[in-house]
């Protein structure tokens, strides 16, 4: 059977995901992506915001965010709405639905997990997956803009960072100039108290966005709670947000 038999045994739009060039959406995200960081280093905010726009609005954006919710390991948990993309079309038509206009994120599925220490449980806000092909939408505009402005030594949650990083980090400022001072320590519930306020202040990104997310608010056991601190653990986006709040912390300290 030929390719193009193949393609009409399916959908159409199991035909149009099939037939996607990867590498040339991977580049048009990358060249929009490479202008954002030039207009950040030459502090052209109108122009970094333009240029996020667009690339929000983009058909590459948006199928390479729905590739990323649909293959990554929470690709079979849903949010509130039981809604998984598990089949070609699917993902197609989460393509063409992913629009600013009208756009109203459903409240987060509380989940909770074992702590490393055994004894206490981490709550996690589960989007669900067309609010997770958002985040990951908007996320492809944000992280050139904050990763340009990032703290020289700040290695969570950062892209083409690892701990092995950071390791090698400490191990060239431990071996020279005989330090004297470690200083270790824990932010207590970092994502659970970042003001809202300073973050639609302060991150560069669609304010009105990222108020829908930050006031989306959670169902735990069928209750809905309301949200007026914090970024959920769990949200694609949320660790990106916390990085932008901390910030300066090395400068500081």
């Amino acid at each position: 059977m030929t390719t193009a038999q193949t393609v009409g045994a399916v959908s159409s739009e199991a035909g149009e995901w099939y037939a996607i060039d990867w590498q040339a959406i991977h580049r048009n995200v990358r060249r929009l992506q490479v202008r954002i960081v030039k207009a950040v280093r030459e502090g052209r905010w109108g122009k970094v915001r333009a240029l996020q726009r667009l690339l929000t609005h983009s058909y590459s954006g948006k199928v390479l965010a729905v590739r990323r919710v649909t293959e990554n390991q929470g690709r079979k948990t849903p949010g509130v709405d039981r809604v998984i993309w598990d089949t070609p079309e699917k993902k197609m038509q989460a393509v063409h639905e992913l629009k600013r206009w009208g756009y109203q994120p459903q409240p987060l599925r509380r989940v909770y997990i074992l702590k490393s220490d055994g004894k206490t449980m981490r709550p996690l806000g589960i989007p669900t997956m067309k609010d997770r092909a958002q985040q990951a939408l908007y996320l492809l505009a944000l992280d050139p803009a904050v990763e340009t402005t990032a703290d020289h030594n700040s290695y969570g949650f950062r892209q083409q960072r690892s701990c092995a990083d950071a390791i090698g980090q400490c191990f060239n400022t431990l071996s020279k100039d005989n330090p004297q001072w470690i200083l270790e320590g824990d932010i207590k519930s970092c994502f659970d108290r970042i003001s809202h306020d300073w973050l639609l202040a302060h991150v560069p990104m669609d304010r009105a966005i990222v108020r829908k997310w930050l006031k989306a608010g959670y169902l735990d056991k069928h209750v809905l709670h309301e949200t007026s601190e914090g970024t959920p653990q769990g949200g694609i986006i949320s660790p990106a947000l916390a990085n932008c709040a901390l910030d300066g912390l090395e400068r500081l300290l």
